[in-house]
C-alpha cells in the first residue's frame, strides 16, 4: 500500500462529518483564475514582475501586498486596494520605499495583543546587521501606504551556521501563548523560531528544523494557517520541478510539529499543473502563494470547505529567462474544487 495512502487512512479517523475530503485523501483539484493583475508599465523603469503576494480583506476592500521588480534590478513592494478582484489590475500602485535596498515577500496581517497592522518581509541592509533579515513595519490605518513605520529588524545576528547560510520569505503565526516565525534556506530545510505573543515581535529563539529534503523538494515560500474548526495547522512550501514550480503540503497538531506529509510529492502535490485546471492557459508555476484567510489576526484561519490560493504563475517561455529577475510574474487565484 502507498505511503500517502496509508497515512489518508490515519487521517480519516480524525476527520469530521463536514470536512471536505482532502483532510483525508490529500487529494486537491483546483480551477485558476486568468492572470488577475500583473506589472504595472513606467516609461522610466518598468515593472518586469509582480509577484508574493499578501492580502486581507477589511472595510469592504481587499488590501494587497507584493513584491514588484522593474528592468533597472531594483526590488520593492507594492500596495494596491480594490473592492472585486476583477478590477485589481486597475487599481492605483503605490510603492513601498520603505528603504533604499532590496526588500520583499511581505506578509500582513493584525497583531490584536498591539491593535496595529504589521507587514513582515526581507529586507538587505549592507550597512548593518545581517545581509538579509526579517524586518518588520506597523500601522493603525492600513489603507494609507504612507503611514506604515520604518523598518525595524526582529532579529538582529545572523542565522545559525554564519553567513553562508541563506534565510528567505518569514512567515509569521500565532497560537494562544507564542507567536511563531517560519522560513526555509533554499536548500532543502524548514525552520521554525518561537517567541512569547507579549515579547512579539522581539525575543526570538533559536531555530530548530521541522522538515529536511533536497533543495527542489523543499524549496522555499513556507506559508502555515490554522485550519478554522479544527486544532490542526497547515503548511505550504514550494517545491521545484523540471521548468515549472509547484506547492506541497503538511499537517500538524500544533506549531511547534511534527509535520506530517498531506500532498508532498511531485506525483501527489498540493497545486501544480497536474492539478490545475485553466479554461485559458497561461501559467505551468504555480508559485510563492498565500491562502485568503477567514479572519485577518495573528492566528491565520483559513475555512478548510472554502480554499482559495492567491499565487505568482507565468508561461513556460517566461520562466526560461536568463535571469530569475526576469521572468514576468503575474498574480492569479486557484479555487478548491471540494468534494465531500
Amino acid at each position: 500500500m502507498k505511503l500517502h495512502t496509508l497515512l489518508s487512512l490515519c487521517l480519516l479517523s480524525t476527520l469530521h462529518a463536514a470536512d471536505p475530503a482532502w483532510l483525508g485523501t490529500g487529494e486537491f483539484q483546483w480551477q485558476s483564475s486568468p492572470p488577475l493583475v500583473g506589472p504595472a508599465t513606467d516609461a522610466t523603469d518598468p515593472d518586469v514582475a509582480l509577484k508574493d503576494p499578501s492580502m486581507v480583506f477589511h472595510e469592504g476592500k481587499w488590501h494587497l501586498f507584493a513584491t514588484h521588480r522593474r528592468a533597472s534590478g531594483k526590488v520593492d513592494m507594492q500596495y494596491l486596494s480594490f473592492t472585486d478582484w476583477k478590477d485589481a489590475d486597475k487599481a492605483a500602485r503605490h510603492t513601498l520605499d520603505f528603504h533604499d535596498q532590496y526588500h520583499c515577500a511581505p506578509q500582513v496581517f493584525f497583531y490584536t495583543p498591539h491593535q496595529k497592522w504589521y507587514l513582515i518581509y526581507q529586507l538587505v541592509d549592507e550597512r548593518r546587521g545581517p545581509k538579509m533579515a526579517p524586518y518588520f513595519s506597523t500601522t493603525s490605518t492600513i489603507a494609507d501606504p504612507k503611514s506604515w513605520t520604518k523598518p525595524q529588524p526582529m532579529i538582529e545576528t545572523l542565522p545559525e551556521g554564519g553567513d553562508k547560510i541563506r534565510w528567505i520569505d518569514f512567515w509569521v503565526i500565532c497560537d494562544t501563548t507564542k507567536a511563531h516565525l517560519f522560513y526555509t534556506s533554499d536548500d532543502g530545510h524548514f525552520w521554525r523560531r518561537e517567541t512569547s505573543r507579549s515579547n512579539f515581535p522581539l525575543g526570538w529563539s533559536k531555530p530548530e528544523l521541522q522538515l529536511e529534503d533536497t533543495k527542489d523538494e523543499l524549496f522555499e515560500a513556507s506559508h502555515t494557517y490554522k485550519l478554522k474548526g479544527r486544532n490542526q495547522y497547515l503548511t505550504l512550501i514550494e517545491a521545484m520541478a523540471p521548468g515549472q514550480r509547484y506547492y506541497k503540503a503538511w499537517l500538524a497538531d500544533k506549531l511547534e510539529g511534527p509535520w506530517q506529509p498531506l500532498a508532498a510529492t511531485r506525483d501527489h502535490p498540493f497545486a501544480s499543473s497536474a492539478n490545475v485546471t485553466q479554461k485559458v492557459p497561461w501559467t505551468t508555476s504555480i508559485s510563492h502563494g498565500e491562502l485568503i484567510r477567514s479572519s485577518n489576526d495573528e492566528t491565520l484561519e483559513v475555512d478548510p470547505a472554502h480554499l482559495r490560493f492567491v499565487f505568482q504563475g507565468v508561461d513556460a517561455e517566461g520562466y526560461q529567462a536568463k535571469k530569475y529577475g526576469s521572468i514576468p510574474w503575474r498574480i492569479g487565484i486557484l479555487d478548491l474544487q471540494v468534494k465531500r
